[in-house]
């Protein structure tokens, strides 16, 4: 299934639906909605890089990010990134928020630092305020303190220079 597939439209437009009710859930019917994930997924080829990004997701999104993870490598190591970009750098965001959340913030910057040097799209923000966090949990809140920073300065409605600038102070040796 490729993208532009009428199939894949209507699979995904599906998917969406499914994530649109996830707060319809109380936090102890999560199984409920990973299930209804699952049956979406089990309507995939076999191999699709879809269905375990997908059911990370869900695993995720329902507070067991040691769950997510092998999810994640899985839909990466099938190809995601080549099957959506988007959903390549999502996978990458999260796993990396999953890496921290379990005590593996290290993988985590590894993981999201060269998203950094990545063609630009609406999820640069979301990488860096990750990553951000990934470094603040092994003590360089400098450098996370930058990027968010750095980050945030375009969407000052003042200031986005001198903003920029501290961003980058905070990083750069001092003479």
């Amino acid at each position: 299934m490729c993208e532009g597939d009428p199939v894949n439209r209507d699979w995904e437009d599906r998917v969406t639906a499914a994530w649109a009710t996830f707060d319809d859930y109380a936090e102890e019917d999560a199984a409920d909605f990973r299930a209804v994930i699952d049956k979406l997924v089990a309507e995939l080829p076999e191999g699709s890089p879809l269905g375990p990004f997908e059911q990370a997701c869900a695993w995720d999104s329902t507070g067991r990010s040691d769950k997510a993870v092998p999810l994640y490598r899985e839909a990466l190591a099938r190809g995601l990134s080549e099957a959506s970009r988007y959903k390549g750098r999502r996978a990458k965001i999260q796993m990396s928020s999953s890496l921290r959340n379990i005590g593996r913030a290290q993988e985590g910057v590894e993981l999201l630092t060269p998203e950094l040097d990545a063609p630009s799209d609406e999820l640069d923000d979301a990488v860096r305020g990750c990553l951000a966090l990934c470094l603040s949990s092994l003590g360089r809140d400098r450098e996370g303190l930058s990027l968010v920073l750095g980050a945030l300065a375009p969407h000052l409605p003042r200031y986005q220079r001198s903003m920029a600038n501290y961003a980058r102070l905070l990083v750069e040796p001092q003479d």
